[in-house]
């Protein structure tokens, strides 16, 4: 792999011929190595909403994992209603974290951890996962979820981080294994849970809209990168990547 300095200047030369204003960074474990948080104020919590799926109900369904109150493969019927409503008979929380199913799967999954936990959503993964992580500046002030970079980079650190703890002071090294893996087999699209995975041992989310927040990380090179382009940036999500990740350096 190119070393993370180079990787900066790459990503950097990329994002300024396309989109000056994007706000982006690569890091590690230890932290961002560099990025530009595109003008903004240090204290600015940006609307993250696209990749609410990750950073809230990820999370969350991994802590309920881990405390054993919630097996992947138990149809949702088996942990009664609303759990299951309006989903066909044997669905399953992986069926719903691996099949692209939009904003539906969303909604269920949602309505299973609160029915779960008791707690709403946004309550039961500040409690348990963003507070934990230092990740105070995250939350739906708005009924959007916002975050400050500073967050963004503790999360996506924290992934990375040997001896990550358990639930319920973060997100756990096995609930991040088992989730960055491929989970449906021989069917396409391949996905993990709630994660895709992508060229060079990375797994990416972004926001279902093509000019929406992203986010990658790579267990195999311990390195991340996340981009939140300006409005009407035109930064291509596959550059981007290729600049961050690529073995060699992009043409």
């Amino acid at each position: 792999m190119i070393p993370l300095c180079d990787r900066a200047t790459a990503v950097r030369a990329l994002v300024e011929s396309v989109d000056p204003g994007a706000v982006w960074a690569v890091g590690g474990p230890e932290g961002p190595h560099a990025g530009s948080d595109g003008g903004h104020p240090a204290d600015d919590a940006f609307d993250v909403d696209g990749l609410g799926a990750v950073l809230a109900l990820w999370p969350a369904i991994g802590s309920l994992v881990d405390e054993g109150v919630l097996r992947l493969h138990t149809p949702l019927a088996a942990y009664g209603d609303p759990a299951a409503e309006g989903t066909p008979a044997g669905t399953t929380a992986h069926h719903l974290l691996t099949h692209p199913g939009g904003t539906a799967h969303l909604t269920h999954l949602t309505r299973l951890v609160e029915h779960l936990s008791g707690s709403p959503l946004a309550d039961l993964v500040a409690t348990r996962v963003w507070h934990p992580l230092g990740m105070t500046g995250t939350g739906y002030p708005d009924g959007t979820l916002r975050a400050p970079l500073a967050d963004l980079f503790r999360f996506l650190s924290h992934l990375l981080a040997p001896g990550a703890p358990a639930a319920p002071t973060g997100i756990s090294r096995t609930w991040t294994t088992e989730s960055l893996r491929i989970r449906t087999g021989e069917l396409t699209p391949a996905r993990g849970l709630l994660w895709d995975p992508a060229p060079h041992g990375v797994w990416t989310h972004h926001a279902p809209n093509d000019g929406g927040p992203t986010l990658w990380i790579s267990p195999r090179h311990h390195r991340w990168a996340v981009l939140l382009p300006s409005t009407g940036g035109g930064v291509s999500r596959t550059a981007f990547r290729e600049a961050a990740f690529a073995p060699t350096a992009p043409e």
